[in-house]
């Protein structure tokens, strides 16, 4: 079995990001728990499949809104999708859903600027919220799966997409798309994380003792 169905491939039930992403699952539920059915969830840039691991007897008390910037193929039943811009969701008014959650999309959406935007947006749209976003000090870069890659030049970091199939993307040998991927991913340390999410409680998710990732989670009345 390859590093990445060990590790990263979460339709492996038994890889490691599989079984974090059950253990956040746990977190999610003790933060709808108090709430009342139904409950409205905003899935900011997620899809109806990272919903198949909640169990069927809470599942039903949730209705999910998926947002992205397009629409998928196929929106399974019971799921909702729009099109929308994380940094901008001027289509919903404030409070309009009891949850809003983002699992690793925060790191996609641009500069630090773009991810300041996404974070008051989410606070403004939801009476809570649940966001995750890989830890840039991690040993292993989650999306390249190459120890220390995001510490490198960009240069070097662009010249090895070139050249090899890295973690979850194709080798792409074009020198324009290579730089785009490198640049369309901006880690963030937990004091920059924590700083978006004023008020909110930020959870550690340790792999191996070290910090993986960071979730920020706030209740009702929380910024």
């Amino acid at each position: 079995m390859s590093f990445h169905d060990r590790f990263a491939d979460n339709t492996n039930p038994d890889s490691v990001a599989s079984r974090l992403r059950r253990r956040r699952f746990q977190l999610f539920r003790a933060l709808v728990e108090p709430l009342e059915a139904p409950i409205r969830v905003l899935d900011v840039g997620g899809t109806a499949g990272f919903w198949r691991m909640v169990p069927p007897e809470w599942k039903s008390d949730l209705r999910i809104t998926l947002l992205n910037l397009t629409h998928p193929d196929e929106v399974p039943e019971g799921f909702e999708s729009v099109e929308g811009d994380a940094r901008d969701l001027k289509g919903f008014d404030d409070a309009s859903f009891d949850v809003v959650f983002s699992n690793s999309v925060i790191e996609h959406v641009g500069t630090a600027e773009d991810q300041r935007r996404m974070a008051a947006e989410v606070r403004r749209v939801g009476r809570r919220h649940y966001v995750q976003t890989p830890n840039r000090r991690f040993l292993i870069e989650p999306h390249f799966q190459f120890p220390l890659f995001q510490y490198l030049p960009e240069a070097l970091r662009v010249g090895l997409v070139r050249r090899f199939a890295l973690g979850w993307y194709p080798r792409l040998p074009d020198p324009e798309e290579a730089a785009e991927l490198v640049r369309s991913i901006r880690l963030m340390t937990r004091s920059e994380f924590a700083g978006l999410f004023p008020g909110s409680t930020i959870v550690t998710e340790r792999l191996f003792g070290l910090p993986k990732s960071f979730i920020a989670i706030s209740s009702d009345g929380a910024s």
